[in-house]
């Protein structure tokens, strides 16, 4: 088979790479809006030649879209527009919007939306990685709006990456990833600038940063191109979870200012509860 690779970056390189391996696809065919990008993915190897999109769709089995998810939803409909009997998924963080773009599209059914749970800081060609979804988690998004043969296919390349795979309808898929993922974007650039805006010396950051600092503050070198469009399509959400973040940021500043370290001790202890759940 034959896969096209729309955006061949950290999630769509490291996916085409396995995907080869495994032997599922025997030809990659490779689309990225950044010609240098779409050199280093040939290069690299992740690829086995880079077309436009329209030559891409034509010649594969199956499409996975792997943009930035404000570019994916503008082409979605494009891609579906050309589409027999392809198998279209896509690999984006928010659902609830790029479902409602294609909603009566007639080929619609062939399209299935999806959102792997995993990702590193990196971005580009360069960062993608061998069996890097292993043990990981993957949802499916509105099921029965997809032809059971699609489905199916989809679930075999999960299957083949070594995910486990949820099922869940866009709307509450976008209301958890905002309390999951999204807001430790949002805090961890957030922690960074107050940081940058602090701390005028660079050296100090440098040396005195230990892990605790610089796991909580990696997501902050996050690429702004991905991260922006995920906050303006999950805005309500994010709003939702930022308001109780605030809620409990105040929490603890209030303790601090009143010095009722008895009340600062419980909120601590709450907040160890995480571990019944994240073992």
């Amino acid at each position: 088979m034959t896969i096209a690779v729309i955006g061949v970056g950290l999630i769509g390189g490291s996916m085409a790479l396995t995907l080869k391996e495994k032997g599922l696809v025997n030809r990659v065919i490779g689309v990225d809006a950044n010609p240098e990008h779409a050199k280093q993915a040939v290069e690299l190897g992740l690829v086995d030649e880079c077309a436009t999109l329209e030559k891409a769709v034509d010649e594969s089995d199956i499409v996975l879209l792997a943009t930035p998810i404000g570019a994916a939803e503008k082409l979605l409909p494009v891609i579906l527009d050309r589409v027999q009997q392809q198998v279209v998924f896509d690999v984006g963080s928010t659902k609830n919007s790029i479902c409602a773009a294609i909603v009566n599209h007639p080929n619609r059914k062939r399209f299935v939306a999806t959102h792997p749970m995993w990702g590193t800081e990196n971005s580009g060609p360069a960062a993608a990685v061998k069996d890097a979804f292993a043990k990981k988690a993957t949802v499916i998004c509105n099921k029965e709006e997809s032809d059971a043969d699609a489905v199916a296919l989809v679930e075999k390349i999960y299957g083949l990456l070594n995910m486990h795979i949820l099922y869940m309808n866009a709307a509450d898929h976008d209301m958890h990833v905002a309390y999951i993922s999204h807001i430790s974007h949002i805090t961890s650039f957030a922690l960074a600038n107050t940081v940058l805006e602090k701390e005028r010396e660079e050296d100090a950051i440098f040396e005195l940063a230990s892990g605790g600092f610089e796991s909580t503050v990696r997501l902050a070198k996050s690429n702004p191109d991905m991260w922006v469009p995920i906050f303006m399509q999950n805005r309500d959400n994010v709003l939702d979870v930022l308001n109780e973040l605030i809620v409990q940021l105040r929490k603890f500043k209030s303790c601090l200012e009143k010095e009722n370290y008895t009340y600062l001790e419980e909120l601590i202890k709450k907040a160890n509860g995480i571990r019944r759940i994240l073992k």
